[in-house]
């Protein structure tokens, strides 16, 4: 995993037993079997076969076997392999591959809730609101809606919508509650943002009715 506009560290796992010197070796990486990524050419870096979008955007730390791709977005999601080849005799033998995935991570927004309608709030009346977070990226579970007075707690988990910018693929989110209004004295309602990967939840600020 590796944050929005941050480096990536893409591993090749070689533990090197026979400490190979880097000029007996082809070492790259390369995206989805037929991208170049990056590549070590018998100690020297080489830029023939380079994918464009990788240009200039690499670095090999060679004590570590680990590439680093920097300024990752969400366009370098995807599979990586890494492969070394060694020259002894004759032509070079593929001696290690190893293979990872890159998963982007963007940070939503606090999720915000505004409300829809206008004028003072009557007991026979409704209570029109939205949540809304924005920025995020992978698109998140789903969105809750929690309201508590006294010792009970309600869940709502109306249908949530998602958009998807077309040049930062990231997600904007937006889910609508629409309630009579709370009777009772006090009611705090909250809005959650249920993420993937095991990112937890966002809470929005309460409202207090």
């Amino acid at each position: 995993k590796a944050f929005l506009n941050h480096t990536a560290y893409l591993s090749c796992y070689f533990p090197n037993p026979q400490k190979i010197d880097m000029r007996d070796l082809i070492v790259f990486w390369q995206k989805d079997s037929h991208r170049v990524v990056h590549e070590v050419y018998y100690g020297e870096i080489k830029f023939k076969y380079l994918s464009p979008e990788y240009i200039n955007r690499t670095k090999v730390d060679v004590d570590k076997w680990t590439l680093q791709l920097l300024n990752a977005g969400v366009k370098d999601e995807g599979h990586y392999e890494c492969v070394i080849q060694h020259k002894k005799e004759g032509p070079p033998k593929v001696i290690h591959t190893s293979e990872c995935s890159l998963h982007i991570i963007a940070n939503y927004s606090q999720p915000e809730i505004a409300q829809l309608h206008t004028g003072e709030l009557k007991p026979s009346g409704y209570l029109n609101l939205s949540c809304s977070s924005v920025g995020g990226y992978p698109e998140p579970k789903e969105m809750t809606w929690l309201m508590s007075y006294e010792n009970t707690t309600h869940r709502h988990m109306p249908h949530m919508d998602v958009s998807q910018d077309a040049v930062t693929k990231l997600y904007n989110v937006t889910s609508k509650l629409n309630i009579p209004v709370p009777t009772n004295s006090l009611t705090n309602i909250s809005c959650l943002l249920h993420l993937r990967e095991q990112l937890g939840i966002l809470v929005s600020a309460p409202l207090h009715i």
